[in-house]
């Protein structure tokens, strides 16, 4: 399961990741995995305002 979060960053851009959690996550701990991962990139800042991201679960695809 992963969940898509899309932070804004002070260029007015919105960078969009990808983090692997389960279903149940909390979504701050979803949050912080993102702006991480995108802290430790050459991006510029992104906002730490959870208010201000948004999140979507991808859900696996069925199989036939």
């Amino acid at each position: 399961m992963c969940w898509m979060v899309a932070l804004l960053a002070v260029d007015g851009r919105q960078y969009v990741y990808r983090v692997y959690a389960p279903a149940d996550a909390l979504r701050g701990d979803v949050f912080w995995a993102a702006f991480h991962c995108h802290d430790e990139g050459p991006h510029p800042r992104a906002s730490d305002r959870f208010d201000s991201a948004e999140f979507w679960r991808l859900l696996p695809a069925a199989r036939t």
